[in-house]
């Protein structure tokens, strides 16, 4: 969304922290990657959180510049300081669990080339509705 925001010139909405609030990012890929290694070896009863971790994290102000960086284009953006409620200043996954357990799996695909191909993705549907 927000990518979409930014090639459609439209304001995206921050809520809250001063836009520092950050969040980890996962491609699908890795995803899918994952899943598969659990098809592979299921282990019962165990319960994963699937995310990027923190070398995939950054804040909502950061994800602003790596779009800008790939589109050209300025996010316009309007601030509201009041945060969303049960909102966190700071969330990302701890992947030491599933790295353990699926020790060939690992984060493939960085932050910036999740973003850079959202972008690429995005520009082809905004051409051809």
């Amino acid at each position: 969304y927000l990518v979409k925001c930014n090639l459609e010139g439209r304001e995206y909405r921050v809520h809250g922290y001063k836009g520092k609030q950050v969040r980890d990012n996962i491609h699908s890929d890795d995803v899918a990657r994952f899943i598969w290694e659990f098809i592979q070896a299921p282990r019962v009863a165990e319960v994963y959180n699937l995310g990027g971790g923190k070398d995939n994290s950054c804040s909502i102000l950061e994800a602003f510049k790596i779009a800008e960086s790939f589109t050209g284009k300025l996010q316009q953006f309007t601030y509201h300081e009041e945060n969303r409620i049960g909102d966190h200043i700071c969330y990302y996954s701890d992947l030491r669990k599933m790295r353990g357990h699926y020790p060939t799996w690992d984060i493939t695909i960085s932050l910036e080339e999740t973003i850079r191909q959202i972008v690429e993705s995005w520009h082809g549907r905004l051409k051809n509705p």
